[in-house]
């Protein structure tokens, strides 16, 4: 009904602009140029439900009930997925990044903060969004406390003040409210989530969560309360990934154990040359050589940022080298999150532009790589 009413208006302002020729000037133009924009959205919105409606269809095997949750936990195949910067309204540029690397993507990633602001309340839509077209959602979760209004908490402190010990006063409820309507909406949901709490915590630099500010049991009393607070409001499809950065070390520090994790996250970003504190590092470099140590927890590996810039190296030749083989080399990872930023601010002043989406050699590459690990699966 839908396509028949746009076909249909358009038709009619056809006609109009036939009728009227030169005259159709001033406000009348812009009307009917309006209607035209409208004509184009409804039409991009028909296409785009219909993409949605194929990829449902492709990833119906993962909607199994049990046995599609098991093979979430313990893939018989790599997980691919995505995050993209622009997928907050819809997920169209995701859709358009795995019809280019040829693959439908059974998890897409998305970012949420902690704190009082609507953007850090649990996503309810953009997860309703991503199960609706048949994926998984991966939610990095990051706590950052002083985002948190001061009036709404009792006992916070100031936010000069939070970070230090941060870990402890999650430990000892104080942002209980909060974590617990995580878990209640996340309850109501009743679908598997992957939820990455506090990532990189093991890095003394970058995040106020780290060991700068924390000790490291004290991130294991946090993550212990939080799992357990899930679990008591019925949050029992949560998926946990426990994602330390790989450079810094110090794994069994923080490890919450094994009934508390069921994935190993690891971010795998060259930066290349863009700053005086980065080099072009291989794939290896960044992931292989800590694989032994993070095969020790005997977890499935999930690469939770996959991506590469393209300043000081060959940025086809890196993914190339990176997935050569990939299933051999590495088995235990069973997830790839490709990273899909276009302007990446978090740790330079000039954006970076980590899309690959248009570099014709690159997606060669790694749809070349992933087509052969189809006889190894």
């Amino acid at each position: 009904m839908i396509t028949v009413a746009a076909i249909a208006f358009a038709t009619i302002i056809i006609i109009v602009l036939s009728y009227l020729g030169k005259k159709s000037k001033g406000p009348l133009e812009e009307l009917v140029t309006s209607a035209g924009e409208t004509v184009q959205e409804i039409e991009r919105v028909i296409i785009l439900d219909q993409r949605e409606d194929q990829r449902r269809n492709k990833l119906q095997w993962l909607k199994n009930n049990e046995s599609g949750e098991s093979q979430l936990k313990n893939p018989r195949t790599i997980l691919l997925g995505a995050f993209d910067n622009r997928e907050q309204e819809s997920f169209e540029s995701i859709i358009n990044l795995e019809d280019t690397l040829k693959t439908t993507f059974p998890l897409i990633h998305i970012y949420s903060a902690w704190g009082s602001r609507d953007d850090e309340e649990f996503p309810e839509l953009q997860v309703k969004s991503i199960l609706g077209m048949g994926s998984f959602p991966v939610i990095t979760w990051e706590p950052w406390l002083c985002d948190f209004d001061g009036r709404e908490i009792p006992g916070l402190r100031d936010r000069d003040k939070r970070d230090k010990g941060g870990m402890k006063d999650i430990a000892s409820g104080l942002y209980d409210v909060y974590i617990t309507t995580w878990a209640r909406e996340a309850a109501k949901i009743n679908e598997p989530i992957f939820l990455r709490p506090g990532h990189e915590m093991n890095d003394p630099y970058r995040y106020p969560w780290g060991p700068h500010n924390n000790p490291a049991g004290d991130f294991k009393a946090a993550w212990h309360h939080i799992y357990d607070l899930f679990k008591k409001e019925g949050a029992g499809k949560i998926i946990w990934v426990w994602s330390p950065h790989a450079a810094y070390g110090y794994f069994d520090a923080f490890y919450p154990g094994d009934d508390y994790v069921d994935y190993v996250g690891v971010g795998t970003l060259n930066y290349g040359t863009v700053a005086n504190w980065s080099k072009w590092w291989t794939f290896d470099e960044i992931f292989g050589n800590h694989y032994t140590e993070l095969a020790v927890f005997k977890k499935p590996i999930m690469l939770t940022e996959l991506g590469c810039l393209n300043a000081g190296g060959s940025r086809d030749q890196w993914f190339a080298d990176a997935l050569h083989r990939l299933p051999q080399k590495y088995p235990l990872i069973k997830s790839i999150l490709f990273f899909h930023y276009s302007e990446d601010i978090t740790v330079t002043q000039q954006a970076l532009n980590w899309y690959i989406i248009d570099d014709t050699a690159t997606v060669r590459k790694i749809v070349a790589e992933m087509r052969a690990w189809e006889n190894t699966l």
